[in-house]
């Protein structure tokens, strides 16, 4: 792992830690998420044309109309769900495998789900190449997430649903947290914590994300 963290030399790294200063400046605290950031070779994720923007703090495309999330998103994303410890995780949108790199050094457990089978095909061997281990992909099936593998104590949402997924929902733990994009033209990201039957909502801020869709893509 360490040769794939310096591959891109000792200005890479210092442009890594513009970008985890930048995300400290906009508010971003839990300083183990901002760690996986400055560490975490973003660039491995895109394509070798967009590779000398990785470290912007903007989202870039990696095609099939997906994104790579802009990382002060990813970081919030994370920070929030990271405040309830939570260490078997349910990723809805595995896309680059960005996001699920980052979480794949902060909990036990990350299950990931994808629906386009050729993201999920180059995100499987980036994080092989990472040496993720306790990282699971499968593609989206009838049912949304992985009611198998459930209940988890964390889901995180990475396409916005229109409403709140109930079938996400019944696989969130007692005590559990999502941490979810929900709109359609309006987004809101929005935490979710289950107390038995009830679950207390919490807005954090307006965000942009492609709409949460069914059905495979290979």
């Amino acid at each position: 792992m360490m040769a794939e963290l310096e591959g891109i030399g000792m200005t890479s790294r210092r442009t890594r830690m513009r970008l985890v200063n930048r995300l400290r400046d906009h508010g971003i605290q839990d300083e183990d998420v901002l760690r996986q950031i400055g560490e975490i070779p973003r660039h491995i994720f895109l394509d070798e044309a967009l590779s000398h923007r990785a470290y912007e703090d903007t989202a870039l495309p990696i095609g099939h109309q997906q994104t790579l999330s802009q990382p002060y998103v990813v970081a919030r994303m994370t920070e929030v769900l990271m405040a309830h410890q939570p260490s078997r995780v349910l990723e809805i949108g595995t896309g680059s495998g960005y996001q699920t790199a980052v979480l794949a050094r902060l909990v036990d457990e990350v299950f990931s789900v994808e629906r386009i089978k050729p993201l999920q095909d180059r995100a499987r061997d980036r994080l092989r190449r990472l040496r993720l281990y306790n990282t699971t992909l499968r593609l989206a099936g009838d049912t949304m997430g992985w009611p198998d593998q459930g209940p988890f104590d964390g889901i995180i949402v990475t396409a916005a649903p229109g409403g709140m997924p109930d079938d996400l929902l019944s696989q969130l733990a007692d005590g559990g947290v999502m941490v979810i994009p929900v709109g359609e033209e309006t987004q809101m990201l929005t935490c979710v914590v289950r107390h038995g039957d009830e679950f207390e909502t919490t807005d954090i801020e307006p965000v942009r994300f492609v709409p949460l869709l069914g059905g495979v893509v290979r």
